[in-house]
């Protein structure tokens, strides 16, 4: 049987980046819509260029970039009453974005059509109609919004469709209906999309909010009743209580209702991306989130483990590696073990003949991981880290000790200087440097002392630096995680540090990002075999 194939919107970067607790730069779009790319959706929301500085350099930059496959998308809404179509500032910016596609959103509830437009039921449709032909004249593919679409059904349905049928004759390509308060029950969803699909006959869509905490099983009750275009985000960010999930959407459909969303290969990256995404957002991603969560297919002791580890499917509804997750067996040291070797052989890492070690470093981890370290974003230190405890990894340097000095002039200037101590091999060096702060100052100072020995760490640049709060309720004196990203090579690599001290945290994520960077040199020049 063939599936039915889906195309998969994403909208983290607009609906999601509107979370109370978000705040993107645009590098961290440009790293997010990368990734995107990767995973395989099919279009990615970059943003709405009309309506402030960011997203207008976002589109900017993105013009720059190459994306294997998906479609970056500008979101805008549809002309304004008094402006023709041609004149009007929103459809200006939503062309200069000069993005393949837009994603159009226009008013389908009479009653926001009244009162919060002030303007004609006619003159909205003339609106919706003008602004969709405008764009598909500029070559554009039109994505049409149909904003407060089901709230506008229910309170007149005729004037609802009215508005589709305008967009739909004017070129749109896909009519996207939204539950914008999502206040819709699934039952009455799955009966107005059967509805609309006998009275349009181009594509529909689905925009779900999640403010009934139905947002995951409305998109999919869409889909069962004719919607082939499914919009959400990951982790379901988005304002007030978020968009549609689709770390949950993407598994439900394709492995459990039969339909085609990405390859296979791809849905096995869910998890990682998940992870990413939670990362980039700094947001801690909650331990029990479906399919992607660490907590997912964790199993706890009696009854379940020894189900679990002879016949995984009594307790697990899928293959947790199919979403790139993994079976966790909490108080079993077999399932910790058997999870070091998984992991290492995904880092290309013999442990088989180590197996002396294995145990060692199941400990050392678990020790970690209760002090605050988490590897599922900073894979280099945890390769790091095994190579150190097999006794693979060479000492490039070692560090003899450091000094930050801060300090505020009678200007209200702040300074930065960092002092490092270090040394390679028998050969100390002792350097100083100032930067914009006090890890850009110890990042200097401890290249400066390196560069004789190894010049090509000029090559390595830190792309990405993230700070996370671990015990937030010692204030103060509370654990940070720190998280630095690396990029070499066309590589990108990325390392953690915890501590109490920030710039304790800081320095053991830079050394790893630099150990890292030296040991895959090391090994590419040598002509080892590398990780």
């Amino acid at each position: 049987m063939t599936q039915k194939s889906l195309k998969i919107f994403d909208t983290t970067l607009r609906d999601g980046s509107q979370s109370e607790n978000i705040s993107f730069s645009v590098e961290d779009k440009l790293h997010i819509a990368h990734k995107l790319d990767e995973f395989g959706v099919h279009y990615i929301e970059g943003g709405w260029p009309g309506s402030n500085p960011k997203d207008l350099l976002f589109f900017k930059q993105v013009k720059k970039e190459t994306f294997k496959h998906a479609r970056i998308v500008a979101f805008g809404s549809t002309k304004h009453a008094k402006n023709s179509v041609d004149k009007d500032p929103n459809i200006k910016a939503l062309l200069d974005a000069e993005t393949p596609a837009v994603s159009l959103f226009g008013k389908t509830w009479i009653y926001h059509v009244n009162e919060a437009l002030r303007v004609t039921p006619d003159e909205n449709l003339t609106m919706i109609r003008e602004s969709v032909a405008y764009l598909k004249k500029h070559g554009r593919e039109v994505i049409f919004d149909a904003e407060h679409f089901f709230d506008g059904y229910r309170d007149n349905p005729e004037y609802a469709l009215a508005c589709l049928k305008a967009a739909e004759s004017a070129g749109a390509d896909v009519l996207v209906l939204c539950d914008t308060n999502g206040g819709t029950l699934t039952w009455d969803i799955g009966d107005i999309v059967k509805k609309v699909r006998k009275a349009v006959k181009i594509p529909l869509g689905i925009h779900a909010h999640n403010d009934s905490d139905l947002a995951v099983a409305n998109s999919i009750t869409a889909v069962r009743n004719g919607c082939t275009h499914v919009q959400g985000s990951i982790n379901g960010y988005g304002e007030r209580c978020g968009n549609a999930n689709l770390c949950s959407i993407i598994p439900n459909l394709q492995i459990k209702a039969g339909y085609h969303c990405i390859s296979e290969e791809n849905l096995s990256r869910l998890t990682a991306l998940s992870h990413y995404v939670s990362e980039i957002s700094n947001l801690i991603l909650s331990n029990t989130m479906p399919f992607t969560g660490k907590s997912a297919f964790a199993h706890k002791g009696g009854i379940h483990v020894s189900a679990v580890m002879r016949e995984p499917d009594s307790y697990e509804h899928i293959q947790p590696e199919r979403v790139g997750n993994k079976r966790r067996v909490l108080i079993s040291d077999l399932a910790g073990k058997s999870n070091i070797l998984f992991k290492s052989d995904e880092l290309g890492l013999d442990l088989e003949s180590d197996k002396d070690k294995i145990g060692e470093i199941v400990t050392r981890l678990k020790e970690l991981e209760h002090e605050g370290f988490e590897f599922e974003a900073a894979e280099s230190s945890l390769e790091l880290l095994i190579k150190r405890m097999k006794g693979e990894y060479p000492n490039f340097f070692s560090l003899q000790g450091f000094r930050i000095l801060n300090e505020k002039d009678e200007n209200n200037e702040i300074r930065s200087e960092a002092t490092v101590r270090a040394a390679v091999g028998d050969k100390e060096e002792h350097t100083a440097a100032e930067g914009v702060g006090p890890v850009n100052a110890l990042d200097k100072a401890l290249r400066k002392a390196l560069m004789n020995f190894y010049p090509e760490i000029v090559e390595m640049k830190l792309t990405d630096y993230k700070v996370r709060v671990i015990n937030a309720r010692e204030a103060t004196s509370a654990k940070v995680r720190v998280l630095i990203e690396s990029a070499a090579d066309g590589i990108t690599w990325s390392t953690v540090g915890v501590s109490e001290n920030i710039i304790e945290a800081s320095w053991q994520a830079l050394t790893d990002s630099i150990s890292y960077f030296l040991m895959k040199r090391h090994q590419h020049n040598t002509g080892k075999e590398t990780s």
